[in-house]
């Protein structure tokens, strides 16, 4: 009979495979490299704030305005959350925005939004599930890379998205304010969508840290052949995690429902790419086999901040871009850095 950790319900083959939490260089705990990793991050965002404070003084530190990034950062944050599993497990999704799209249209479409708002939830969280489970399955089972994979979904959720709202935006009817309640409600001065991020983020961490499927999720990106060699089912597993992905999606796009009180096929455009890049920034391996939730989420306000001082100091889009295009450079480069230095 198998043995098994108490602690974390793994068996022993499994332990060996994913690494002991918390041991220095190992996938779960990143030991020193993932706490200096983290402090680094927080001091990006000191540093970013005190150039706020430098250049906007009068609007940078206001509540108003702190209360501005956290609900932007709420949207593409949750879809942060699934992107971080998946690229973890080894994965990539490119698909997100658009799937989140998908689900936005689908909920507000008349015969969805009929039933109301519990409805409408249900709908958005099931289209997003059921989209990840489709890239998972050619993923997994179809054999299919996940760069090409879930950019085929990207491309036919758009699609889809375009043809049900015949290329119009759809407002959330007026007998579903719950849904709009969600942005215009505010507890203890924040509103009710961040508190809604926040508990993603919660469960996610607990997830990926203190489960059985977060030790398997390291080890499938780590080692997807020794991970199957210690009984792991690799292929399910992966296509859960694009599962829990679209999942992400599907509660992302209740979300933008709130902030903008509409449904639309243009909706998480080049979310994708914020979520990547967010995921990056904030230490995951590309590669699979080591990151962090908290990790990814400082990455993603550090870009949501340097969006609000573009904004703030009427600076150009296309500037934003570009200084974007160079963090994620540097973050690439870091990160190569910090995985010789611990080997």
């Amino acid at each position: 009979m198998t043995e098994v950790d108490p602690a974390t319900h793994a068996s022993p083959a499994e332990e060996a495979v994913a690494g002991r939490p918390g041991a220095p260089g190992r996938s779960w705990g990143w030991g020193r490299v993932g706490e200096a990793r983290h402090l680094g991050l927080v001091a990006a965002l000191v540093l970013l704030a005190v150039v706020g404070l430098v250049t906007r003084p009068d609007n940078f530190a206001t509540s108003s305005n702190l209360v501005s990034i956290l609900a932007l950062a709420s949207t593409i944050g949750v879809i942060t959350v699934g992107m971080t599993f998946v690229i973890i497990g080894g994965g990539i999704d490119l698909s997100v925005g658009a799937v989140m799209a998908l689900a936005s249209v689908w909920a507000t479409t008349l015969a969805t939004q009929s039933y109301g708002p519990v409805v409408m939830v249900v709908c958005a969280v099931l289209v997003g599930t059921g989209a990840g489970l489709v890239s998972g399955f050619l993923i997994a089972y179809g054999r299919m890379v996940p760069f090409i994979a879930t950019l085929a979904m990207l491309v036919a959720a758009r699609g889809l998205a375009q043809r049900m709202s015949g290329q119009r935006t759809q407002l959330v009817q007026a007998g579903n304010t719950a849904i709009v309640e969600l942005s215009t409600t505010r507890v203890l001065g924040l509103p009710l969508l961040v508190y809604v991020f926040a508990a993603v983020v919660a469960a996610g961490w607990v997830l990926l840290n203190r489960t059985t499927f977060g030790r398997r999720t390291f080890a499938v990106g780590g080692n997807p052949e020794a991970a199957r060699l210690a009984g792991i089912d690799v292929r399910r597993h992966t296509m859960v995690l694009y599962a829990l992905s679209g999942l992400c999606c599907g509660i992302a796009a209740v979300l933008i429902m709130a902030r903008t009180t509409t449904g639309s096929s243009t909706h998480g455009d080049l979310y994708e790419l914020d979520a990547i890049a967010a995921v990056i920034i904030g230490g995951t391996l590309l590669t699979g086999g080591r990151g962090s939730i908290i990790g990814s989420i400082l990455g993603l306000l550090i870009f949501t901040v340097i969006t609000n001082l573009f904004i703030l100091n009427g600076l150009n889009t296309s500037d934003q871009l570009v200084a974007k295009g160079l963090i994620i450079v540097v973050a690439v480069l870091l990160q190569r850095r910090s995985l010789r230095t611990s080997t």
